[in-house]
């Protein structure tokens, strides 16, 4: 498929939402993306982009003109009608305009989801759906539109002239029929019928459709819908099932060819987690750079009959997501545990949002898949080399989650963390896991003592006598006392600093002891 060009855009959004004042390139000039403008930032060189004039006023937005025509931009997106027209014409660029009340993130997603809507041929197969619209919607006379079975759009035709209704205009705009219960009626209807149906306008002052479902060996894998004004061709209903038995064709086509590079990208993300693919290939491979952080997702719970299944539901939430807030992505589960690799926030601004995915998945695929999951953050790194280390970090974190904590980065839980990893050092080495901790414990358990957590309680509360003695519940007396007995039985030397670090270390790690929380 050809790129967007400005004319695509007016065609799906011009109107109310968006107006053109001036094109001095003409309308074939190719749109590539939307980009909002940030003053405290580097213009970007960006040909053929659509610059979203954010912070700035239309009355002064000239200067913004000649630098989007310096960086080879298409044209300049303001909000309210008084913008520069003249600059923009003698600098060639392109001036729209928005509501003055219009949120500039809406704006955004909208132009977004516009631009990127037709995709190349290389895409799966799903470029080659937009031809099918196109040539479906030619042979009958009416705007054509291929969903599927979830009702997002997949490709829409672009032929000129065609009448559109406000409901294809929001359905294309989101890439998603809008949800109503009207709708629903119309797809159990479509979904029930062996071949084209004709249904009703939902909304007053829009037009009826005819549509069919897209079928291959009782699967039903989409739609294709015509909007119908009243001048369709004869043969129309002919047509449309032609083009379902070619769209389920394609369809599956793209199917196996989105499932093959899920599996390549899968096994290649695999490989970068565990440290056996070269970094910098298989990270510009998956489409990844810069500074990034492993996200993992687990199910809470102890066992599950179908876990296997519930997990590759759980990766599929995980994906979906992902790949809305960040487009293509990449994710994988291994070993029950599905990971995800996230690019870095560019602003600081952002710095907590990848928390706030990371707990909207969990609630998300909580209530979808009917099980509790957790959600571990490693720490960001610079590049593809120190992936397997946040990674490292995310698992770490997984393990020192809970019920009252089921999404942390592993900032948040340095401490916790630090002390799992201490544990399992000093348990695997001989001359680390030996020392006065043992004499502690086999003293108290020969003589019925408690020195252990008289000890514990006395480290944890700074040495202070009150505090120690106030989390064991006995007398200040009392809790001098045993330390004056243990140092005497057990042979150890509180005045000495690094013996009491040691000491403390391995009783709260090795011996898992704290304080008054343990026995």
């Amino acid at each position: 498929m050809d790129p967007c060009t400005l004319g695509d855009l007016l065609d799906v959004i011009g109107g109310p939402s968006l107006r053109l004042h001036t094109a001095p390139a003409g309308l074939a000039a190719p749109v590539t993306e939307a980009l909002l403008y940030d003053a405290h930032a580097p213009m970007p060189h960006t040909p053929g982009a659509l610059l979203l004039a954010v912070g700035v006023r239309a009355a002064a937005a000239g200067p913004l003109v000649r630098a989007a025509a310096e960086a080879g931009m298409t044209g300049l997106v303001v909000r309210g009608a008084d913008g520069p027209v003249g600059e923009a014409e003698a600098h060639g660029v392109a001036l729209l305009s928005v509501d003055e009340d219009a949120a500039w993130h809406h704006v955004h997603l909208l132009l977004s989801s516009a631009i990127g809507a037709r995709p190349a041929p290389s895409a799966g197969g799903l470029g080659d759906l937009f031809a099918l619209a196109d040539a479906v919607a030619a042979a009958t006379g009416g705007a054509t539109a291929v969903e599927d079975p979830r009702q997002r759009i997949l490709a829409y035709s672009t032929v000129p002239g065609q009448p559109v209704d406000e409901d294809r205009r929001q359905g294309i705009l989101g890439l998603q029929v809008p949800v109503s219960a009207a709708n629903t009626e119309q797809y159990r209807v479509l979904f029930a019928a062996s071949g084209p149906v004709r249904l009703p306008p939902l909304h007053e002052g829009d037009l009826p459709r005819l549509a069919v479902a897209v079928r291959a060996g009782g699967e039903t894998l989409g739609s294709v819908w015509l909007v119908d004004d009243g001048k369709l061709a004869p043969d129309a209903e002919q047509t449309l099932t032609q083009g379902a038995s070619t769209a389920a064709l394609l369809l599956l086509r793209a199917r196996a060819a989105q499932e093959l590079a899920r599996h390549q990208n899968s096994d290649l993300l695999r490989r970068l987690l565990d440290g056996t693919a070269d970094p910098s290939t298989t990270f510009e491979r998956l489409g990844l750079e810069g500074a990034v952080r492993v996200a993992a997702f687990v199910l809470d719970a102890a066992s599950l009959p179908d876990a296997e299944q519930t997990a590759l539901r759980l990766l599929d939430v995980v994906r979906l997501q992902c790949e809305a807030r960040y487009g293509r992505h990449a994710c994988v589960l291994v070993d029950g545990v599905v990971y995800a690799v996230l690019p870095a926030p560019r602003r600081r601004t952002d710095e907590h949002s990848h928390k706030r995915l990371a707990e909207d998945i969990v609630a998300r695929a909580g209530q979808a898949l009917r099980v509790p999951v957790r959600a571990a953050l490693g720490e960001v790194v610079a590049g593809a080399a120190e992936v397997v280390g946040s990674r490292e970090d995310a698992e770490l974190v997984l393990r020192v989650l809970g019920p009252e904590l089921p999404v942390a980065t592993v900032d948040e839980v340095r401490p916790r963390v630090t002390l799992l990893r201490l544990t399992e050092v000093l348990g695997e080495r001989r001359e680390l896991s030996a020392g006065a901790w043992r004499r502690v414990l086999a003293y108290d358990e020969a003589h019925g003592t408690d020195y252990a957590r008289t000890l514990v309680s006395w480290f944890d509360a700074g040495c202070d006598m009150a505090g120690a003695a106030k989390q064991l519940a006995v007398h200040p007396n009392t809790c001098r006392y045993r330390l004056k007995q243990a140092q005497q039985h057990v042979g150890i030397d509180l005045d000495d600093p690094d013996e009491r670090l040691v000491l403390w270390l391995q009783l709260r790690t090795l011996a898992g002891l704290r304080g008054s929380a343990t026995a």
